[in-house]
């Protein structure tokens, strides 16, 4: 189904209303933000509506959470960014808000509060549900279209990413934009042979992908590292020792292990698990085959010896999709697995990371042009990559039939 651009609409004069996510770490004492990765990633969206009265509509965080705050700071780093004023009011849909809009001139840039001030905004629900909030009438009613370029929350059912498209004639952003386009090419058009190295801690998510990408045909390898592998692991019966076995049902993941299981009965010659670890004994690293791990030592990285073999099957590969570390990278000890198969990836003709952790390591190696795109929404990558659709998605898809 067709998903409108802001090239289809017929001019970006008018007031936009602007979804983005500013969501970024940030100092809770201070409250000075430490990371502008995600407002340069929606500068050319904000850029391409120079022309409109460019009405922002963000979050940060969530209630509850000690980084939960307003985005005052967010509209001077946004500010500075651009070298143009950025105004922002305290207020998300009412008379100070409403103002505010009625106030812009062309070319002017508002920023609203913290949508997720709005108690609606944490809610999960349907399009026509979510255009039933006071939140999505009272937005909807300030401007003349709906511009989301939010992908990092692409994967959310909450008013303003499925209600908004429901009551205005909406598009993608830019930023969107790369990201569907990319991401479909992944399942749709990517070159072979292709490539899933899947690691981190997620191993749910990674199960799903790693299913639909083998039942699709769309990979010819995948790849498990990091607590993914663990549970492959044990899933072939290997003993990997009480820490990480520990580990495993802390995480809740035991159920799991039968999913793995019947996922390596059925492919097993497009599986791959690598046959060395690295273990800790102390603050050292210790070498090991996946036959010869120690009971009471827990596993934080991949083998130095399943290195070659890996890299081999990158460097053979016209497509490769990397998501989550490979160990607990935070150490340098341990960081060298993740390292290696990030530089290895990026040899590829078209190579994807998935955004979260992994994408933070590219960055911090200075190699981000290395790799054909880097995803900027971790959860949304994710489950683009199991093959569902996003709720973001759809409801811009239903709005370009409603409106267009």
């Amino acid at each position: 189904m067709k998903i409108g651009t802001l090239g289809d609409l017929e001019t970006l004069r008018g007031t936009a209303l602007l979804r983005l996510d500013f969501n970024s770490p940030i100092d809770p004492s201070s409250k000075i933000i430490l990371d502008d990765k995600r407002f340069r990633e929606h500068l050319p969206t904000i850029m391409a509506l120079e022309d409109a009265k460019c009405v922002i509509i963000t979050h940060q965080s969530r209630p509850q959470k000690k980084d939960f705050t307003t985005l005052e700071a967010h509209a001077g780093k946004l500010a500075r960014l651009l070298g143009r004023p950025v105004t922002y009011v305290d207020d998300i849909f009412g008379k100070c808000a409403r103002d505010a809009v009625n106030a812009m001139d062309f070319g002017d840039i508002l920023m609203l509060e913290n949508v997720r001030f709005s108690s609606e905004e944490v809610l999960k629900m349907s399009g026509d549900e979510a255009a039933g909030t006071h939140l999505v009438r009272g937005l909807s009613r300030m401007a003349d279209y709906f511009v989301n370029d939010a992908f990092g929350t692409a994967h959310r059912s909450q008013p303003t990413i499925v209600g908004l498209p429901y009551l205005m004639k909406s598009v993608m952003g830019l930023l969107m934009e790369k990201e569907v386009s990319t991401l479909s090419r992944v399942l749709n058009d990517a070159p072979k042979p292709v490539t899933f190295v899947l690691g981190g801690t997620k191993v749910d998510d990674s199960l799903n992908v790693a299913r639909n990408v083998l039942e699709s045909g769309i990979a010819d390898t995948v790849v498990f590292v990091g607590v993914v592998a663990n549970v492959a692991m044990l899933a072939k019966g290997v003993d990997i020792g009480k820490p990480s076995m520990d580990l495993v049902r802390s995480l809740g993941y035991e159920n799991e292990i039968g999913k793995v299981r019947d996922l390596i009965r059925e492919y097993e010659e497009r599986v791959v698990i690598p046959g060395y670890v690295a273990v800790r004994n102390g603050d050292e690293r210790v070498e090991c085959s996946i036959d010869e791990i120690p009971d009471d030592k827990p596993i934080l990285d991949l083998g130095l010896d399943s290195l070659p073999e890996l890299g081999l099957i990158m460097k053979n590969s016209g497509t490769v999709v990397l998501n989550g570390p490979a160990g607990v990278f935070e150490k340098e000890n341990f960081a060298t697995g993740t390292y290696e198969l990030i530089r290895a990836a990026s040899g590829a003709e078209f190579s994807v990371v998935g955004g979260g952790h992994t994408a933070a390591v590219i960055e911090k190696m200075g190699i981000e042009d290395s790799f054909s795109h880097i995803s900027t929404g971790g959860g949304a990558c994710i489950e683009f990559l199991t093959g569902k659709k996003l709720p973001a998605v759809a409801a811009l898809e239903e709005s370009w039939l409603k409106y267009h």
